[in-house]
């Protein structure tokens, strides 16, 4: 499955790749960390859900690369959460079967998840963070899951 970058477009793993490469060159010394994250929307019959790769460089900007996935309504939030959070952790799976993760294998990678602890998520909380931290990633809930209810719920709609 092919990802979109806001500023390239559609593009490949491998492209990608490269993308991070070059992001990586232009300030080696910088301090990274990889965020994965989630988000989905429900209309009418169907439910869109984005998971975006974000590379951070701590202070100092980001690259970002998301992908759509459409799917027959899901109504049910508790679902919907579970859903996101597997489908992240699949994408870090994806890549590191494709290598991606090697090639940012010395920065931590967090697992944001849109759950806080205000609203009808809270209850979930302890569940998705555990499945998260179980399988050896951080997991970032809201205010400060930016890679869930910010980069990825901008893509959506």
């Amino acid at each position: 499955m092919d990802f979109i970058s806001p500023s390239h477009g559609r593009m490949s793993l491998q492209e990608i790749t490269y993308n991070i490469q070059t992001f990586i060159e232009e300030d080696p010394k910088a301090k990274y960390k990889i965020v994965i994250g989630t988000d989905s929307q429900t209309v009418k019959n169907k439910t869109t859900f984005v998971s975006a790769l974000i590379v951070h460089r701590e202070g100092k900007g980001a690259r970002f690369f998301y992908r759509k996935l459409r799917v027959k309504r899901i109504p049910d939030l508790r679902s919907r959460i579970y859903k996101e959070t597997e489908l992240s952790l699949n994408l870090i799976d994806h890549l590191k079967e494709k290598g991606i993760v090697s090639l940012l294998q010395d920065w931590p990678i967090e697992v944001h998840i849109d759950v806080g602890q205000h609203g009808e998520t809270r209850m979930l909380i302890q569940e998705v963070v555990g499945w998260v931290t179980a399988v050896g990633y951080e997991a970032i809930i809201k205010p400060h899951s930016f890679g869930a209810s910010s980069v990825a719920d901008k893509f959506t709609g």
